[in-house]
């Protein structure tokens, strides 16, 4: 026995060596210092997104961190975002356009993520401690789609062009993201991908970290407000064209497993339908369904029962008229949902299909009771009236049945 551990040892150190103890992992924290003079890193971001701005240094001893917000660097509008009361994780199908931002945040891993970003929630957003200490910051510009060019594949949407009013001191252009995967397989799909908004300047602002040399976003507080960005409408676009994927064929079984499937009884296996989800939504109110599992850089597609809604004809902003529509972040809205939206939709990602929706829309309480007061007493009325009916019936059937008795009697007395 002491020979062949000797010969393992020897010729074998190899193998032995997997079964040494793995060292401790250094915290990441401890290799990156926090600046000594806060600068903001500037990051641009597609309106109706999630994000999550990572809070990359911090002090050792601090093991839980605080979220400041505030829309102009210096300003008294200070909002804080911690979750020292216990606050729950947000639910995303519950995030409504418009709400607080209080209520679409979430700080997990000392990063704070904001569900459906807007707008107005660009500004300054730092990371620091509950006694008001600073260690690192985010210049976060938010920018909502101006344009959508719905395109077929071989065409080519330009650039925005050099401003004009002052073309020396800065250039706008705009940076496309990668072209999504097909997001159905086996029929007609779409494509898409978002085009940000950047400047090209000499005169940004020293303080704020740039993706780029002399390049930042057009919203970013790097760019100086005497360039006169801030009014001149510039924004994202967003490009959709057709495509054709197919399926990936399923998995073969071995011969082995269904002769054992048939021997115990199930024969040959079922392919996996995809989960189904039930969801009942009271009628007249705003609803939004989110794909489950879907996440920004996904391709997201839906169908109602089996037909497509393809973004050509359902995206925002395309037809202010239609309740339907299908928003930058692949949110599907009712705006409001009626009794016709009843039904089952599908949800693809990644060209794939892998939810079922079945909604059902129900007439609450609440609904009744914001009945208006005239229909209640044109209610009320009618029944009234009914009653004085039957009741005027029931009378008369009485004094005709009474008259016929007494003449009945009176024939009989003289008789």
């Amino acid at each position: 026995m002491r020979v062949l551990s000797l010969w393992l040892w020897t010729l074998c150190p190899s193998i032995l060596s997997a079964y040494v103890a793995p060292d401790e992992k250094e915290d990441v924290f401890a290799q990156r210092v926090c600046p000594a003079f806060l600068v903001f890193n500037s990051a641009a971001y597609l309106a109706d997104t999630t994000i999550e701005l990572p809070c990359h240094c911090k002090p050792e001893k601090v093991l839980s961190v605080v979220w400041y917000y505030q829309k102009h660097l210096g300003s008294h509008d200070t909002k804080v975002l911690t979750d020292f009361a216990g606050k729950s994780v947000v639910d995303s199908s519950k995030v409504s356009r418009g709400s607080e931002l209080h209520s679409r945040f979430s700080i997990r891993l000392f990063s704070l993520l904001i569900l459906r970003v807007q707008r107005a929630d660009s500004g300054h957003y730092l990371c620091g401690s509950a006694s008001g200490e600073f260690f690192y910051g985010y210049d976060v510009d938010v920018q909502e789609v101006h344009h959508v060019f719905f395109m077929s594949p071989a065409q080519r949407v330009p650039t925005q062009a050099t401003h004009t009013r002052q073309p020396r001191l800065f250039q706008v252009f705009t940076s496309y993201q990668p072209w999504s995967t097909c997001d159905r397989c086996g029929a007609q799909g779409e494509q898409m991908r978002a085009g940000l908004c950047y400047v090209l300047s000499d005169y940004l602002r020293v303080r704020y970290g740039h993706m780029a040399r002399r390049v930042a976003s057009c919203g970013s507080f790097a760019v100086p407000q005497h360039l006169g960005l801030s009014s001149s409408g510039h924004g994202a676009l967003l490009e959709v064209r057709n495509c054709h994927s197919l399926c990936s064929s399923k998995p073969k079984i071995l011969q082995r497993k269904l002769t054992l499937l048939e021997f115990m009884g199930y024969g040959e296996p079922a392919s996996p339908e995809v989960p189904v989800y039930y969801y009942n939504h009271p009628l007249g109110s705003p609803l939004i369904l989110s794909c489950p599992g879907a996440k920004t850089q996904h391709a997201v597609a839906w169908d109602k029962g089996s037909t497509p809604l393809y973004r050509s004809q359902y995206m925002e902003g395309l037809n202010k008229s239609s309740r339907m529509f299908i928003d930058t972040g692949h949110h599907l809205h009712f705006s409001p949902a009626l009794l016709e939206d009843r039904g089952p939709y599908f949800c693809w990602l990644q060209g794939q299909r892998v939810a079922e929706i079945r909604l059902g829309v129900y007439l609450h309480l609440g609904h009744l009771q914001r009945t208006s007061v005239q229909d209640s007493l044109y209610a009320l009325k009618t029944i009234l009236i009914c009653y004085l009916g039957l009741s005027a019936v029931f009378l008369l059937v009485l004094f005709v049945r009474f008259s016929w008795r007494k003449i009945k009697d009176k024939t009989s007395y003289l008789t």
